[in-house]
């Protein structure tokens, strides 16, 4: 990307670089969003559906609403774009990653969306490659047996622009993310409302198996840290990692922050039979390996995943009380 104009001279928003945000409306987007806006860019923010821009900071915004899936949708998004934060994914069922498997949709958008992208951005006559960074997931590391539609997808999805990286037509970084928390969705907000009802969190293990966990204010900032060192990330899957914890240890501490908002005691934490749509991946850890995106480029998760938990239940908690 290019620098920030020196000190002394005009500031002509029309040379600042553009980045644009595909999936800007989602909570990752959206914190991507605030986070890019504190830099003297131009920043597109598109969207299927009316969101909130932040406002206060540098950046120049423009905002567009737009289905990528509709032709020319996507050479619309992307014109002119020095740098594309790809967000965008399709996951029905509650935001569920697991609907991948049954949702023929779900491979269109998270797949062939990439390869759209890709071929748009694709540097013109030898010009400059724009940069394309794609939100991962750590699950596409796993090529264990009986590894999940999703990851599968994100794998096909990451191959895609580390292909066309390798060519040469754009750069291209695909962040693994650990599961984010911040959002209405995943299995942090599902146990938090659980916990807020006094109902008991279900483990489909003995508790001890682990995953990362990760603020979505720090992924927001994993992504800018990404542009910034976008030469010496290019054509590379950087895991970004986040807090390990057993999962039975994160049920006990959102029960715990539950019980400090309700004031009644800790919901209980039990083991279950697992369901059928359970999968193999459920019941071992995925080691992660998040060191070259760390030493690269300095970032570091700085939101104690404790707080991130409780952030949620805080939110949560504040939308039933208004809500009755």
């Amino acid at each position: 990307m290019a620098p920030p104009p020196s000190p002394g001279t005009r500031d002509d928003a029309s040379r600042r670089p553009l980045v644009v945000v595909l999936g800007a409306s989602g909570y990752i987007g959206s914190a991507v969003l605030r986070e890019l806006s504190h830099r003297r860019i131009r920043l597109r923010a598109v969207a299927r559906r009316p969101f909130t821009v932040p406002d206060g900071g540098p950046a120049v915004i423009e905002t567009s609403l737009a289905d990528l899936t509709e032709e020319g949708a996507v050479a619309e998004a992307v014109r002119g774009a020095d740098a594309v934060i790809h967000l965008v994914a399709r996951m029905t069922g509650e935001g569920s990653w697991r609907s991948a498997a049954r949702d023929p949709q779900e491979e269109r958008v998270n797949v062939d969306l990439v390869r759209e992208v890709v071929a748009q951005c694709a540097a013109p006559g030898g010009g400059p490659a724009p940069t394309v960074v794609l939100a991962g997931t750590n699950q596409a590391a796993d090529d264990g047996p009986g590894r999940s539609a999703y990851a599968r997808q994100k794998a096909a999805a990451e191959r895609h622009l580390l292909d066309a990286a390798a060519r040469g037509a754009v750069r291209g970084i695909t962040l693994r993310l650990p599961t984010t928390v911040g959002s209405e969705a995943g299995v942090t907000p599902a146990m938090a409302r659980r916990a807020l009802r006094g109902e008991t969190l279900t483990l489909w293990h003995d508790g001890t198996v682990r995953r990362e966990f990760l603020d979505v204010a720090d992924a927001a900032r994993a992504f800018a840290a990404a542009l910034d060192h976008a030469a010496e990330l290019d054509g590379r899957a950087c895991a970004v990692g986040g807090h390990p914890v057993a999962l039975g240890e994160l049920f006990t501490t959102i029960a715990g922050s539950a019980a400090r908002h309700t004031g009644r005691p800790p919901a209980p934490v039990r083991s279950v039979d697992p369901p059928d749509y359970a999968e193999t991946g459920d019941f071992r850890d995925l080691d992660i390996d998040s060191s070259y995106f760390r030493e690269v480029t300095g970032w570091r998760p700085e939101v104690p995943l404790r707080r991130a938990v409780d952030d949620v239940v805080s939110a949560l908690a504040r939308h039933r009380a208004t809500a009755r």
